[in-house]
């Protein structure tokens, strides 16, 4: 009976820290998503109002609006697509680890030995 209620707790346990991980894992993407949306409206509002605040004429205006969104435009797409890709990564990466590893790997296999001629010359190769 002892055993029964041990082993229930040590599940009630994990199963408390798996949530508590999984909500934090999904926290942290969150938190890239907002951070990204952020940097878009921080990028917009200081880059592309500039030539508005600067007492130019209007077509003063209109052709530093170009010049400057000639700069705004690639800057903003590199810094924001790096951005996505480092949100896929991680998404890809908690769902190996946190999702894959807790539920599924038990970790039971052969070790893993990379090719190497030198065993093979010497003759330490298991088929």
């Amino acid at each position: 009976m002892t055993d029964i209620m041990v082993h229930q707790a040590i599940e009630t346990i994990e199963f408390t820290l798996g949530c508590i991980s999984n909500t934090a894992s999904y926290l942290r993407l969150w938190a890239l998503s907002l951070a990204h949306a952020e940097l878009s409206e921080v990028l917009w509002d200081m880059v592309m109002r500039m030539p508005f605040s600067m007492g130019l004429p209007v077509p003063g205006k209109a052709v530093m609006t170009i010049f400057v969104f000639a700069i705004w435009a690639p800057l903003t797409v590199v810094i924001l697509i790096v951005m996505e890709g480092l949100s896929a990564f991680l998404h890809a990466l908690r769902l190996h680890w946190v999702e894959f590893q807790n539920k599924f790997y038990k970790g039971e296999g052969v070790a893993f030995l990379p090719f190497s001629f030198e065993r093979i010359l010497n003759g330490d190769v298991d088929d």
